[in-house]
C-alpha cells in the first residue's frame, strides 16, 4: 500500500504566532486549498509526540469515524463467520 493513499501528500502552509490570548491565524493558502471558511469547527490533536497540533474540519473527522465503523463492522462479520465454521470443523480459506 502506498503511504501517500493513507496520509496524502504533505505540504507546508507557513507558519503562525500564537498571540496573547492564544489564537493563530491559519495562513490565507490553507484556509483556500482546505475549504476552511469563517466559521468552520476544526477540532485539535496532539500529536508528533506531545510536539504537535493537528486541526482537522469537524465533518471530515466525523466521515473518517464513520468509514472505520464500517471496516470494523466488516471485519467482526469476518470473525465471527471464522469462529463460527471453526466450531463446525470446517477448513478456513
Amino acid at each position: 500500500m502506498d503511504i501517500k493513499h493513507v496520509w496524502g501528500e504533505h505540504k507546508f502552509f507557513g507558519s503562525m504566532t500564537v498571540g496573547p490570548r492564544g489564537q493563530v491565524v491559519i495562513p490565507a493558502s490553507a484556509r483556500k486549498e482546505l475549504g476552511i471558511d469563517t466559521g468552520a469547527t476544526l477540532l485539535a490533536f496532539k500529536a508528533f509526540r506531545d510536539q504537535g497540533l493537528v486541526l482537522i474540519k469537524a465533518g471530515a473527522m466525523e466521515q473518517v469515524l464513520s468509514r472505520m465503523s464500517e471496516r470494523l463492522a466488516h471485519f467482526e462479520k469476518l470473525v465471527k463467520d471464522y469462529k463460527s465454521k471453526a466450531a463446525k470443523g470446517e477448513k478456513g480459506e
